[in-house]
């Protein structure tokens, strides 16, 4: 077997692993708590700003861009920036989606306090339903895989891609709940290929 097979077959077994745990978020997540996420979200007149470090960074940045192009305004807060000042943008009302895949995120959890002082509704996505961050949160909505995808157990692969999948499914259903419309979406992604499809579905 050559190199191109072992690799192959390496890549092939990552691939499997991450849609079966996709696959099994059906039967993991807590059906009540989606749907109170599903709930704050559209209940939410102010802001929401999503929160995390590292690879959930990335995680949080994308549920905040998935969220503004259904209409439910949204933006990343880096939790470095947020004691210096950036706090500042967050105010009563709104709904912090804190992103922690153990719960213990330093940078993270240091901004707990300021964000229930500032009269925030704290979401906790976290594996850990035990932790700080899922203690101190209004709503813990765990997200939690059997294992990674590197031998190793210790990157955030399966993990992330679980957290983006969860948040897809909770994007799907506000759209259903808020009788959004392909013409509303037109107005706000005018750009790109989607652009090029909606511009051609209104015959323009």
């Amino acid at each position: 077997m050559g190199t191109y097979d072992v690799e192959w077959n390496l890549i092939e077994g990552v691939l499997r692993s991450e849609a079966e745990a996709i696959a099994r978020l059906p039967l993991t997540l807590d059906r009540r708590a989606v749907a109170r996420c599903v709930a704050v979200l559209d209940r939410c007149r102010g802001k929401v700003i999503t929160i995390g470090a590292g690879t959930s960074a990335a995680a949080a940045r994308k549920v905040a861009h998935s969220l503004c192009c259904i209409e439910r305004p949204a933006f990343f807060l880096s939790p470095a920036d947020a004691p210096h000042g950036a706090l500042g943008a967050v105010g009563k009302g709104d709904v912090a989606i804190l992103f922690s895949k153990g719960g213990r995120t330093g940078e993270v959890n240091r901004i707990l306090g300021p964000l229930q002082a500032k009269g925030a509704y704290l979401v906790a996505v976290t594996e850990n339903a035990s932790s700080p961050l899922a203690r101190a949160s209004d709503l813990v909505l765990r997200v939690g895989v059997e294992r990674e995808a590197d031998p190793f157990n210790l990157l955030a692969t399966t993990s992330t891609l679980a957290v983006i999948a969860a948040f897809d499914a909770i994007c799907v259903a506000l759209m259903s709940r808020r009788g959004y419309t392909r013409d509303r979406f037109a107005v706000i992604h005018p750009g790109g290929a989607v652009g090029r499809r909606l511009r051609a579905h209104a015959g323009v």
